[in-house]
């Protein structure tokens, strides 16, 4: 079964920690808070994916992407999550996040992190989770290893490449 129907099935408590929550984009609100409104630190830009580039692949590869808005406790948009296929190897899930500058600093990341684990472990609790990251992104390296990745012996491009175990 694709990914999307995957997570389309699972209930509703799934998608929230209490904390913050990941919910789909489905309005042109949400749209233009992914792609215009969230916003990443200067430090950022040059490291990490920005929203336009994953929904570009959600167009293209409907099934295996699943792009979201991450919201905190008020139901605020803090942030942009793409949950999806590991791209050339369907037996692994991943995702590409970021939380806007506004709201860094708060644990929204680390919390956003734990809840997309939990959400992808309740889709195919047997399907690993790797994460790529640039070499040079120290931070994501620091919390990708604080939640139970192990850095992996192979790359993503020029990208390092974490891994999640069952």
């Amino acid at each position: 079964m694709p990914l999307r129907e995957e997570l389309e099935r699972l209930p509703s408590e799934c998608w929230s920690s209490g904390r913050v929550s990941i919910s789909p984009i489905l309005t042109e609100n949400d749209m233009i808070y992914a792609t215009y409104d969230c916003e990443l630190t200067e430090e950022q830009k040059d490291i990490v994916n920005p929203a336009w580039f994953s929904i570009g692949r959600a167009y293209l590869n409907r099934d295996d992407n699943y792009p979201c808005l991450i919201r905190s406790e008020r139901g605020e948009p803090i942030g942009f999550i793409n949950l999806y296929v590991w791209i050339g190897d369907e037996s692994a899930y991943s995702w590409s996040y970021y939380i806007d500058k506004n709201s860094q600093g708060k644990g929204y990341g680390k919390q956003a992190a734990r809840l997309a684990i939990s959400i992808l472990k309740s889709a195919n609790p047997q399907v690993p989770i790797k994460l790529a990251t640039e070499e040079r992104n120290v931070k994501a390296q620091a919390l990708y290893k604080s939640l139970g990745f192990t850095r992996l012996d192979e790359l993503d491009g020029d990208d390092l490449v974490f891994g999640l175990r069952n």
